[in-house]
């Protein structure tokens, strides 16, 4: 089995060789191991994409909007990655964002799940019959995934997660309510204990 430091090393090298800047292979190497180590299919993914651009190398995405397309073009994952994670704070308001056709687009989950720890919310990610829950890039819950590459999504789906907690406030009060018997005044002798402590005379 290949450690995760051989994966980023070898999945930076590959993306330079294929046309990257330096600091994007860096980015592409971290996020590769991310999805190896979430048990995500990264390396399929990338060789793939990296055989497909070598000839051409994609463009860069400039700006990112509520919708995102390049007419009859395919988004590079990586550069719409990079673009969404730069400007995570920022997309946050828009409260939901499209991009349409995009190679490969399992390599735009890590950025996004990286972006979601920035922001400090859940981000939910959903393209053709798959779907990803993203939880502060701690874990990544995923439904419908293919093991083997997906070429194209043609919309993938970006939706900003409210933060709320999963229980009642009736839960939480009768759970506080037995805690509560943890808590003990204190007694006088308790006090003089306390105050003696350590000064024990031992001449």
């Amino acid at each position: 089995m290949r450690s995760f430091s051989e994966i980023d090393t070898t999945a930076k090298r590959a993306s330079k060789a294929a046309g990257f800047s330096w600091g994007i292979a860096e980015e592409i190497g971290k996020s590769i191991r991310s999805l190896e180590l979430f048990g995500l299919p990264g390396i399929i993914n990338l060789n793939n994409y990296l055989k497909k651009i070598k000839q051409k190398h994609p463009k860069k995405i400039e700006k990112i909007e509520k919708e995102n397309k390049t007419g009859d073009k395919e988004l590079c994952p990586i550069y719409s990655g990079v673009a969404f994670l730069d400007r995570c704070l920022e997309l946050e308001k828009l409260k939901s964002i499209k991009f349409y056709k995009v190679s490969y687009p399992l390599l735009m989950l890590p950025f996004i799940s990286r972006a979601s720890e920035i922001m400090s919310k859940k981000i939910l990610v959903q393209y053709e019959n798959t779907s990803f829950l993203l939880n502060f890039d701690k874990s990544i819950f995923s439904k419908n995934i293919d093991k083997q590459a997906q070429p194209l999504a043609n919309v993938i789906s970006i939706e900003f997660i409210e933060n709320k907690n999963s229980f009642s406030e009736q839960d939480w009060k009768e759970l506080y309510k037995l805690s509560e018997e943890t808590f003990v005044d204190e007694s006088d002798s308790s006090k003089e204990k306390a105050a003696g402590a350590g000064l024990t005379d031992n001449d």
